[in-house]
C-alpha cells in the first residue's frame, strides 16, 4: 500500500511538472475550457477558376498548398482547434458558399488564402494582409475588384450578392459605412502575419491593408485575406512553387495564428479597451505633470455626456517613442492598448464631422486611418456613437 501510493504521488508529480513545462511555452496551443476552437482555412479560388496565372503555376494550387501545410500544423500542434476547410482539393467554391461554410461552423477565426498579381510591365514583390473595410488606395481596390470578380462566373450572382458589381466603384460605397464588429481582432491577426512572414519567411512586409472583400464581408467572425505573393514576379512565382516557400508561408500563418489564439482563444471574452493615454512631451518640465494629471478628470467629464471621435492610425505589437518615424510628424499622438496591441490614435472631438475632415487632411500619410469613438474612458461601437452625435446636434 506505500509503495503504491508512492508511485501515485511520483505520477502526480510527473505530471504536474509537464503541465508547468509546457505553460511557459509561447506558442502552445492550451486547451479550451468547454469548447473548440474553430478555425476556418480557406484556400482562394479553384476548379474552373484558377486565379491569378503564372509563367509556370496557377494561384488556385498555391492557395491550396499552404492553407493545407498550416492546417496540418495546426491538427499536429493544437488538439483543441477544430479545422473546417471551404476546400480541400482542385474544386471550385462560391464565394457566398465560403462564408455560409464558416457560418454554420461558428467559427471563431477565418483565415482566407490568396495568391496577388499585377498586369504586365509591373514588378512587385510582398506579402500582405487585410481586412474588412474600405479601400484607401486605388491598389488595394483593384485588389478587392479581382479577388471579388470570381462573382462573374457564379449563376445568379445578382441575386445572390444584391446587385453588387465586382467591376464598379461604385458598388464599393457599401463599405464606407461599415465598421465591422469584428475589425479590431481581424487587424490584431493581420499584424502578427505580416510580421511572421517578414521574420520567419523573410518576405517584403507590404503591411495590412483594408478592402471591401465581398468573402469577409458575409462572414460573422474575425477574418484576413492573406495576399502570399506576387505570382507575377518571376522570382517571387518560383518561390511560391517551392516546397521550402510554401512550408514557411504556413509556418508564418501558424505562428502568428498561435499568438493570436494566446490573446484570444482561451478565453473567449469581449476585449474592453482601455482609457486613451496622450503622450506627455518630453520638453514639458517634471513638475507640471501633476497639472496635467489634473486635466484628465475635465476630459473624463466630456465623455461621460457624448461620445470622443478619435482617428486610429496605426497599431503596433510594441509601445513606441513618443516621436517615432512611424507617426509621420503628426502630434500629439494617444495610444491605448487592447489584446496586447498598442493602438496609437490623432486628434479627438465631440464633434465627429471636425475627426472627418481631420482624416481626410492626414489620409495621405496614413491611407489605411479609421475613426472610432470612446465614451466613458472606453470604446464603443462607432455606428452607434454616430447616431448619439446626430441626436445632440
Amino acid at each position: 500500500m506505500q509503495h503504491y501510493t508512492s508511485m501515485t504521488h511520483k505520477r502526480l508529480y510527473i505530471t504536474f511538472l509537464i503541465c508547468a513545462f509546457w505553460s511557459v511555452l509561447p506558442f502552445f496551443c492550451l486547451t479550451a475550457e468547454g469548447k473548440d476552437f474553430v478555425v476556418v482555412i480557406d484556400p482562394g479560388h479553384g476548379g474552373k477558376d484558377p486565379g491569378a496565372i503564372g509563367r509556370r503555376g496557377k494561384e488556385k494550387t498555391i492557395n491550396l498548398n499552404v492553407a493545407l501545410k498550416l492546417g496540418a500544423l495546426i491538427r499536429e500542434n493544437c488538439k483543441d482547434v477544430k479545422i473546417v476547410y471551404t476546400r480541400q482539393k482542385d474544386v471550385f467554391v462560391a464565394l457566398d458558399k465560403r462564408a455560409q461554410i464558416a457560418n454554420n461552423a461558428k467559427a471563431d477565426l477565418f483565415i482566407s488564402i490568396h495568391t496577388n498579381s499585377v498586369a504586365k510591365g509591373r514588378t512587385i514583390r510582398g506579402t500582405e494582409t487585410y481586412t474588412l473595410g474600405l479601400h484607401r488606395t486605388e491598389d488595394n481596390l483593384e485588389v478587392a475588384k479581382k479577388e471579388n470578380s470570381v462573382i462573374l462566373i457564379e449563376n445568379d450572382y445578382e441575386q445572390r450578392y444584391a446587385g453588387f458589381n465586382p467591376n464598379s466603384a461604385e458598388s464599393y460605397i457599401i463599405f464606407e459605412f461599415l465598421q465591422d464588429k469584428n475589425m479590431e481582432k481581424s487587424v490584431q491577426l493581420a499584424t502578427y502575419i505580416q510580421k511572421q512572414f517578414k521574420t520567419t519567411a523573410k518576405r517584403i512586409d507590404k503591411g495590412v491593408h483594408q478592402a471591401g472583400f465581398l468573402v469577409l464581408r458575409e462572414t460573422t467572425m474575425p477574418g484576413v485575406l492573406v495576399e502570399l505573393g506576387y505570382i507575377s514576379t518571376p522570382d517571387e512565382e518560383r518561390y511560391l512553387l517551392t516546397e521550402a516557400g510554401t512550408t514557411a508561408l504556413a509556418k508564418s500563418i501558424y505562428q502568428a495564428f498561435l499568438k493570436y489564439k494566446q490573446q484570444n482563444g482561451t478565453l473567449h471574452e469581449k476585449a474592453v479597451a482601455q482609457p486613451v493615454q496622450a503622450e506627455t512631451p518630453t520638453r514639458q518640465p517634471a513638475e507640471k505633470k501633476p497639472q496635467a494629471k489634473q486635466s484628465a478628470p475635465a476630459s473624463a467629464q466630456v465623455s461621460d455626456e457624448k461620445p470622443i471621435f478619435k482617428i486610429q492610425i496605426l497599431t503596433s505589437d510594441r509601445k513606441l517613442p513618443a516621436k517615432s518615424k512611424q507617426f509621420k510628424g503628426l502630434s500629439p499622438v494617444g495610444y491605448y492598448q487592447e489584446n496586447g496591441i498598442y493602438k496609437y490614435t490623432y486628434g479627438e472631438s465631440s464633434d465627429y464631422n471636425k475627426v472627418l475632415r481631420s482624416k481626410r487632411q492626414i489620409s495621405a500619410k496614413f491611407k489605411d486611418a479609421f475613426i472610432i469613438a470612446f465614451k466613458n474612458g472606453k470604446k464603443m461601437n462607432i455606428n452607434e456613437a454616430i447616431k448619439e452625435f446626430k441626436r445632440n446636434r
